[in-house]
């Protein structure tokens, strides 16, 4: 079993327009609905993939109501902590003339002192609830911002719990200081880009050799193996004793919204089943070419990612 924690969920909405001008009105091609918020993404990828999975997170009002339908409608289970104002509507715009596309992000939880003690309830439980008829573990994927007024010892103390218990945890955030709160408890990885790992090293990190010395700087203070995503470049991948490059997979875009955090849920898978670390970069890779072949964020279709599977690479890089 698979247990993700979303604390800012959202849905996002992308919209598709020829170009894009200020002081214009633009009319669009194309408008589809998608999940948002890094854990509940892996989720929704992995409910299409048919992997046992539980979402967890704060949400609130018609859209948080939303995005728990269409989770439950991929199959995934989920137990979230309502709380007051409303789950986050993201607006992506994609310039399909080739300038790129951005994202549109508003604040609009309210979570409380007491739904953060709520969450913490909820978290203990599904970690300690038995899940039979599994045969692999439980592993975690946390990520995404903290609503307002959520401290950041929040993810230290989840990275923490999880890690007791022996059970691997998948950490992926955008902002420095979450990023470091969460690393001081050791998740097992964590899918940094160029600008993180700068960040978290504090030197700058531009070839490959490079990143492979901050990614172990990271793991001999932490423990923590690193996939760094480097966009047009692939990935590199350091998992202590090996480090592999990943070329990208090169297939028609729709859409790069939500790719990376497919890596997350063929990590997790990985990690539950107890599975060598490779089989989860080749499912997590081939998930995140599948998802940039579709519109909405994080959606995938099972029968891509089985097809790209044989297409993912992973070749063994010595510095």
């Amino acid at each position: 079993m698979i247990v993700t924690v979303t604390p800012n969920t959202a849905i996002d909405w992308t919209v598709f327009v020829p170009s894009f001008e200020f002081n214009q009105t633009i009319r669009a091609n194309n408008a589809v609905w998608g999940m948002g918020g890094k854990a509940a993404d892996a989720a929704w990828v992995l409910g299409e993939l048919g992997i046992p999975c539980m979402a967890l997170g704060f949400a609130a009002g018609m859209i948080g109501q939303k995005m728990v339908e269409m989770l439950e409608r991929k199959g995934v289970e989920t137990d979230f902590v309502w709380v007051d104002g409303e789950t986050r509507v993201n607006v992506l715009v994609v310039s399909e003339d080739g300038r790129g596309q951005s994202t549109l992000a508003v604040e609009s939880l309210e979570v409380s002192d007491v739904h953060v003690e709520q969450m913490r309830c909820v978290y203990l439980g599904a970690l300690d609830r038995p899940t039979p008829g599994y045969a692999e573990e439980t592993s975690v994927i946390l990520g995404g911002s903290l609503p307002h007024g959520v401290e950041t010892k929040l993810y230290t103390e989840m990275v923490a719990e999880a890690r007791r218990r022996g059970m691997p945890v998948v950490f992926d955030v955008y902002y420095g200081p979450l990023l470091r709160a969460g690393l001081a408890a050791g998740p097992t990885v964590i899918k940094p880009n160029r600008v993180e790992l700068e960040g978290l090293t504090g030197h700058p990190v531009s070839s490959l050799q490079d990143i492979y010395r901050a990614a172990m700087e990271i793991y001999d203070q932490y423990g923590t193996m690193v996939i760094a995503t480097l966009g047009e470049e692939g990935a590199l991948a350091v998992l202590g004793d090996r480090a592999y490059q990943i070329p990208p997979i090169r297939v028609p875009v729709a859409s790069t919204a939500g790719a990376g955090d497919a890596v997350l849920a063929g990590m997790a898978d990985a990690l539950a089943k107890r599975q060598p670390l490779e089989e989860g970069l080749r499912l997590g890779f081939a998930a995140a070419a599948a998802v940039i072949m579709t519109p909405a964020t994080a959606d995938c279709r099972r029968s891509d990612v089985e097809a790209l599977l044989p297409k993912v690479q992973l070749l063994s890089y010595h510095p």
